[in-house]
């Protein structure tokens, strides 16, 4: 019992020992249960889990409040809904990677499944080194703020320029130096085929495998981004990690809704970029007012009305081509 009160990263082990445990629950729930058979996952399904992961954050988010507080409550509901908010234009990319692939529908949930399992490891280095950084390096956060103003301001510029998948360097260099086929063998991440050279059967990455990895870099790249956006609203690593990890847990149950719907949230990009700089831009007020940090309340209000505005505005400048979309069908 003695272990359970042991401090670790500033809170208690049975805290930690809790979060995963949820976290291995709505997993084992989603594979072993909802999903332990291979089959397309439709819109309103999609909606529905996705509303039920959001659920579950956002009650995780009202026991932190319960335990640690009003203010550690609004940091965690602010740093979820700005993880929420990035993980939707990381739902773009990956559309744009399953396209490229051509990773039918039916294996999108497989590949998101241990997409998401990395993205778990993956985030809990970067916190982790990240929240050294800052409690030996105060400056640290000044940079952060910097990087995250200077990447909104190049979001916004690039907004519509689409991301190009078959020029990714980190896919040009797999392709050269492994075996790869573009042939898709069922739900397979390797396949074995005969090699041109030897005639022998060997080992070639599939399709689904090569999706899974440029998965596994977009995220690390948008990584680069939510984990700094995060720090700048609080240093508490389990705020940071709890937040970022409930966000991205929907991730894989949105996708299948956002993916039929990427063309009406074409001006969300630009509301994203407002995000970035206004939380990018907190701490430089903040220290030019004489304050600590902006109050938790206003910060969580702007964030709101930031993506309330983006995400109105691209449904009401689409609303046109929906009515088409409906008409056609």
């Amino acid at each position: 019992m003695e272990f359970l009160e042991l401090l670790w990263l500033g809170k208690p082990a049975w805290m930690w020992l809790a979060f995963l445990g949820v976290v291995a629950a709505m997993l084992a729930l989603d594979l072993g249960v909802l999903h332990r058979k291979q089959r397309e996952i439709g819109i309103g399904e999609s909606l529905a889990m996705s509303a039920l992961y959001i659920a579950l954050g956002l009650a995780f988010g009202g026991w932190v409040w319960w335990q640690l507080g009003a203010t550690a409550g609004m940091n965690y509901v602010t740093g979820f809904v700005i993880e929420k908010s990035l993980a939707m234009d990381n739902v773009f990319v990956i559309a744009m990677i399953f396209s490229y692939f051509a990773v039918p529908r039916l294996y999108q949930h497989r590949v998101l499944f241990w997409g998401i399992l990395g993205v778990i490891v993956l985030r809990a280095i970067m916190i982790g080194l990240g929240a050294a950084l800052v409690t030996q390096f105060g400056w640290v956060l000044y940079l952060f703020a910097a990087f995250l103003i200077f990447t909104g301001i190049k979001m916004w510029m690039m907004a519509d320029t689409p991301y190009d998948v078959g020029a990714s360097p980190v896919l040009q260099w797999i392709r050269t130096r492994f075996r790869v086929t573009d042939r898709i063998d069922s739900e397979r991440f390797w396949t074995r085929l005969p090699d041109p050279r030897t005639g022998q059967l060997a080992w070639y990455m599939t399709p689904l495998f090569l999706a899974l990895l440029m998965v596994e870099f977009v995220d690390l790249v948008f990584a680069v981004d939510s984990v700094p956006a995060i720090f700048a609203i609080t240093t508490d690593p389990f705020i940071v990690y709890t937040s970022n990890i409930f966000a991205i847990l929907g991730l894989r149950a949105l996708y299948f809704a956002l993916a039929a719907m990427v063309d009406r949230f074409h001006y969300l990009k630009y509301a994203l970029a407002m995000l970035l700089v206004f939380i990018g831009s907190k701490i430089f007020v903040a220290d030019a007012l004489g304050l600590a940090k902006i109050p938790p309340p206003m910060s969580l209000g702007i964030t709101f009305a930031i993506l309330a505005g983006g995400v109105g505005y691209s449904l009401w400048k689409t609303r046109d081509g929906a009515a088409r979309e409906v008409t056609e069908a």
